[in-house]
């Protein structure tokens, strides 16, 4: 059958340069590994070089084609293609495009491969010495990528997915494709759109980051092996740059997933202990306490081994991270896992791929590795960062046997049930952790290599130690901290690991000061620690103060009762109508439909009623897809220096018929009680002029009101103001409703000449109002934790920038 509309060309060429791209990396693998031998002639070495390069160019011109070929498929909208149709829409706006690429396996690994490319031309110009072992670690990835790209079938396996394929190929089966005029299919032409909760500005920049994070990990790994097999151990100090620039990208990126988590998800905080955030964060543990060994190596001969094993590790977990993402495995845990595509074996021999030849090169070459018999003086530096180091591979060995747990029950058939509270897990022991990297982080510093005096080292600290005391005390005492959900010992913990946190802070502020005497060029890896210090600062206040501010006072949820949300949490705005939220008045404004984006956006106006300042925040939902029901909501927050106030849409119902009921009339007097179906309202008294009317008087008008106290059933009080505005013989109806009620109230006329009997009008809306409930928190000092985060990236960055310095 001849389809109409295809556009063939585009698939073919983008197939081709996969293959090309499989083939090139197997080509500049073997001829990098060649060229890395010492035994050959230096010509022969000279001419694996050479083809070993050329092959790594046309590697990297294919690996780049293919990425232009899929965004030219995704951006006109071919959705004969299948990538194309299921990740885009033409109704999606296009700064998104790109988020479409990612959101497919063969998009993220192929976005991996840019990065190896970028990342082996920066090695092969400023590392030529060790230029041949590295891209030979980086190609064998390159070319296990480029097998997950192919999409072919060998022996009855299929090896990798073709993100060219056509939509007809993919699902042959779909009876559309009966028809030549496919494309014309509204469901086809349209496209199956991009995840709502992809639909997010940081979802276009922070998967890009986080994979330079890490794709940059195979380079300390590469420096490792290239030691090993050369059994020269001047790596260290070349690697150190390296490692330093991949802990700064990759906890940038890590960081920018939880701003996305934050900004775009209603779990009400920045971290979940979400499994994939997880497997993205151990790795970075690991390195972090390699970037420490090997430092101390560099420093003074001792942890070259742990240098080996950390590097060697996290690159490992990097591919394991990537196989619990990508395989399905964590598919019922996280909302960041990838669902199965097939890939699960290719994936997991990619793991072993380097795991097992690691471990088996390392355990091979460890006698070879230089060490000292001597033990590390207790009173050195490198005692202390060599400690620092095992709690943080300690530390990551935890998080990731917990975060493993599907994958062991999926293997053993076991039925391991994970916790009823799995943050809570966590951050029992990891709050620990924390306060021990904290003291660590405070003190370490402060010891020379090899030996320290007692003297030296007590004259140093002690002004930072009083300083953090007497900081830390003050917030334990003044800061409100009393997080007692869990139990006054995990209280007492969250204490102790805020003192160690503003000490980290605080005595690697002192030591730039002290001991570097202002040397900022030389202060880089102080200032990593402040931002780390402020960071831990951040996230112990800002979780432990967390407060609720929703608690429902209304006594009406809009909630379906799936679990997700406690409806006490969650309180429910009549539009138009005031309600009070602890320290705030809110009102739902309006709402209105976005047609750019597709999203509904409500208005809430918040009023603080100790200080009368106002503001609007404005939430929004879009509609979910891709078979799921319902819709995502978007958070809004108001940022203050010390504190964010957090809001999301929980439901909402709309009203959808007008009311024809009409008033009833009753007499009333000042005192008297009159009831409706939920309860009863009370009139107070009658004023004129009154000075808590709170209504639009014109000139020239007198205002009668008539001040009620509304009592539900429940128990529940609000308030109804209803009166008149006179102007001579022009009478203007000022009626007042109670939304959450359905109850209206309007002063109809005095009887009996004024003696005080009044007829008043009152009638209940048995239709449904506009309506919404949302959850609200609010974040104390929060921005402690962005400010640490920058400050400890431009910190590895200024080390990265001082080894660069030191090598020139």
């Amino acid at each position: 059958m001849n389809y109409i509309g295809e556009h063939l060309l585009p698939g073919k060429l983008g197939h081709f340069f996969a293959v090309l791209s499989l083939v090139a990396s197997l080509v500049a693998t073997i001829a990098y590994y060649k060229a890395s031998k010492s035994a050959l002639p230096q010509p022969d070495q000279q001419s694996w070089l050479r083809l070993a390069r050329l092959s790594f160019l046309v590697e990297t011109v294919s690996v780049l084609g293919m990425f232009i070929t899929i965004y030219f498929i995704v951006s006109h909208h071919y959705n004969e293609y299948y990538f194309a149709w299921n990740h885009s829409s033409r109704s999606l706006q296009p700064e998104y495009l790109l988020s479409c690429i990612w959101e497919d396996q063969s998009g993220s690994f192929l976005l991996w491969s840019i990065w190896h490319c970028v990342l082996g031309w920066v090695f092969i110009w400023r590392n030529k010495k060790w230029e041949a072992p590295v891209l030979t670690v980086i190609n064998v990835a390159q070319f296990c990528i480029a097998t997950m790209l192919l999409g072919i079938y060998v022996l009855g396996y299929k090896i990798g997915n073709n993100p060219f394929i056509l939509f007809r190929e993919q699902m042959p089966n779909l009876p559309l494709f009966a028809n030549p005029h496919y494309l014309s299919l509204p469901r086809v032409h349209e496209g199956n759109d991009l995840n709502t909760l992809l639909q997010n500005y940081w979802m276009v920049i922070h998967p890009p980051v986080l994979f330079l994070g890490f794709a940059s990990t195979i380079i300390p790994f590469g420096f490792a092996y290239a030691g090993m097999v050369k059994r020269d151990a001047s790596w260290t100090s070349d690697a150190l740059s390296w490692s330093s620039f991949s802990a700064a990208i990759l906890g940038t990126g890590i960081m920018m997933g939880a701003a996305w988590a934050y900004e775009s998800l209603s779990f009400g905080g920045y971290w979940a202990w979400d499994p994939v955030e997880n497997a993205s964060l151990v790795p970075w543990l690991t390195l972090v306490a390699g970037i420490h060994t090997n430092l101390v190596f560099k420093s003074s001969g001792y942890s070259l081994k742990s240098t080996y094993l950390f590097y060697i590790i996290t690159w490992v977990l990097v591919l394991y991270s990537s196989f619990l993402t990508k395989s399905g495995v964590l598919g019922d845990t996280s909302v960041h896992a990838f669902t199965d595509s097939g890939t699960g074996t290719q994936l997991v021999l990619f793991v072993l791929l380097f795991f097992i030849p690691g471990m088996v090169l390392f355990f091979k070459e460890y006698k070879h590795m230089p060490t000292i018999q001597k033990e590390e003086n207790t009173y050195s530096r490198e005692f202390w960062m060599f400690i620092g180091a095992l709690v943080l591979f300690l530390s990551s060995i935890v998080i990731i046997a917990k975060t493993s747990v599907p994958l062991v029950n999926k293997i053993f058939h076991t039925q391991i049930a994970p916790p009823e509270d799995p943050e809570f897990a966590h951050n029992q022991i990891q709050v620990f952790i924390a306060f021990i990297i904290g003291i660590l982080t405070a003190v370490t510093q402060y010891f020379k290599y090899k030996d320290t005096s007692k003297q030296y080292f007590g004259k140093k600290i002690w002004l930072p130690t009083l300083i953090a005391l007497i900081i830390s005390v003050a917030i334990s005492l003044f800061g409100e901290v009393h997080y007692d959900k869990k139990g006054p010992g995990f209280l007492i913990a969250i204490h102790l690991s805020i003192f160690a946190a503003v000490y980290a802070v605080v005595a690697n502020a002192s030591y730039i000061f002290q001991v570097l005497k202002g040397n900022v060029k030389a202060a880089g890896a102080s200032v990593a620690h402040v931002g780390f210090g402020l960071v831990l600062v951040g996230v112990l206040i800002s979780s432990s103060k967390k407060t609720i501010l929703s608690w429902n006072t209304t006594g009406v949820s809009t909630l379906q009762g799936d679990g997700k949300e406690n409806p006490a949490e969650n309180i429910t705005l009549f539009k138009g109508v005031k309600t009070d939220m602890g320290k705030y008045h809110v009102t739902y404004v309006t709402d209105s439909l976005n047609p750019y984006d597709r999203k509904k956006y409500f208005e809430l106006q918040f009023e603080n009623k100790k200080t009368g300042e106002t503001f609007n925040l404005y939430p929004d939902v879009l509609k979910n897809n891709k078979g799921m029901e319902g819709y995502s909501p978007n958070p809004d927050s108001k940022h203050y220096w010390n504190k964010d106030i957090f809001v999301y849409i929980s439901s909402w119902l709309e009203g959808k018929q007008q009311d024809t009921a009409a008033f009833t009339a009753k007499a009333v007097k000042a005192g008297d009680t009159l009831f409706y179906s939920n309860g009863v309202y009370i009139l107070n008294k009658v004023e004129v002029n009154p000075s808590w009317n709170k209504r639009t008087i014109q000139p020239g008008e007198t205002a009668m009101m008539l001040d009620f106290t509304v009592i539900t059933k429940d128990g529940r009080h609000y308030g109804a103001t209803p009166g008149i505005a006179i102007n001579g013989d022009n009478v203007r109806n000022l009626p007042d409703t109670v939304g959450s009620q359905g109850l209206i109230l309007q002063f109809n006329k005095v009887l009996d000449g004024g003696k005080g009997r009044l007829e008043i009008g009152m009638k209940e809306d048995k239709t449904m109002n506009d309506l919404l409930t949302l959850k609200v928190y609010e974040f104390p000092f929060i921005n402690i934790l962005w400010i640490g985060v920058l400050v400890m990236v431009i910190g590895f960055l200024m080390s990265v920038g001082q080894r660069l310095r030191l090598k020139n």
